[in-house]
């Protein structure tokens, strides 16, 4: 076969993890129409099509999935190999390219980047805020961060937090005129501030529990948002009840502005982890990427399991494992 350039491939490659013409040639900081040339010329070179093209989407066909899973990993080892070959001794240079969610980025993201920024200032972290599942073998992805009950058993997982709660709040307004939900069912005579879920046209269904039984309540309401932002904002000016990640809705609580119903049915999340394939080739960069949130993880675990000032032997850390 005749030999394929490299700078095509990289081009597929760019094009087949973002799924988006126009953000892969934003990443290499070339015109979408010379992207898009790259690509044909590749794949008039192999004699297959690699993407299937639409005016809205870009998916990847049986040939393209194949070029992407053998070709993707070994090409990001050869461009990492480029830059590390110009570092001084011990110097970690490449990228780290990471999933994130969005309630992740305050509680535990923002606190480990910012310290593996400021010890590692020559690497490059591409960061994707994405509330789904990610596949980040096929999207050519070292890591991503999720809650531990959404991951595969074969991936290796990092914990970075501690466990939480997932509330239901309602502003001191709302709860006067509408009256204080006693059970997960009288959640249907409220109104809501809906969450859409991950299967389009359809909404979350609040998760509760208390013991070994849980709900999934298929809560209506006036708003259908993914915005956080949006829905604190509405919740405390009584536009109906909220389903919160507690530590998002703490200081509010505090201010009295929200207040917790359904207590008793709070649900409990594990906390969130990192996650990579066990199998995978761990790069220097990503290597001091776990390091770093290890160290930040064993600190915060400290700290919540330090004695308070004035507290005997109990005062520790709630959840603190």
């Amino acid at each position: 076969m005749a030999f394929t350039p490299l700078n095509a491939l990289n081009a597929f490659l760019a094009v087949a993890r973002r799924r988006s013409f126009a953000a892969a040639a934003q990443e290499l900081g070339v015109s979408t129409s010379a992207l898009s040339q790259s690509v044909r010329q590749l794949e008039a070179r192999l004699g297959v099509t690699l993407l299937t093209r639409t005016t809205r989407s870009v998916a990847l066909t049986e040939p393209g999935r194949r070029l992407l899973e053998g070709a993707g990993p070994a090409v990001d080892q050869a461009l990492a190999a480029l830059k590390v070959a110009g570092a001084e001794p011990d110097e970690v240079l490449g990228r780290v390219r990471l999933t994130v969610p969005t309630i992740s980025l305050s509680h535990v993201v923002t606190s480990v980047l910012s310290r593996y920024l400021a010890r590692f200032p020559r690497v490059e972290v591409d960061l994707r805020v994405e509330d789904h599942m990610v596949d980040i073998v096929t999207q050519g992805l070292d890591a991503g961060i999720r809650l531990s009950e959404s991951l595969e058993r074969d991936m290796v997982q990092v914990r970075l937090s501690e466990g939480f709660r997932f509330v239901v709040v309602g502003s001191p307004a709302y709860l006067k005129r509408r009256g204080v939900p006693q059970t997960p069912r009288d959640l249907l005579n409220h109104d809501c501030l809906c969450i859409p879920s991950s299967v389009p046209g359809t909404l979350y269904q609040w998760e509760l529990e208390r013991g070994a039984k849980s709900w999934r309540v298929p809560v209506r309401g006036p708003v259908v948002t993914s915005s956080q932002k949006a829905m604190v904002e509405l919740a405390e000016a009584g536009a109906g009840l909220m389903y919160a990640f507690e530590p998002d809705v703490s200081s509010r609580l505090k201010q009295g502005s929200l207040r917790v119903v359904l207590e008793p049915y709070a649900a409990l999340g594990d906390g969130f982890f990192l996650y990579f394939p066990s199998r995978s080739r761990v790069s220097p960069a990503f290597r001091a990427f776990v390091d770093v949130a290890r160290e930040v993880a064993a600190e915060r675990k400290a700290q919540l399991e330090a004695p308070k000032p004035g507290a005997g032997p109990q005062g520790r850390g709630a959840r603190g494992r």
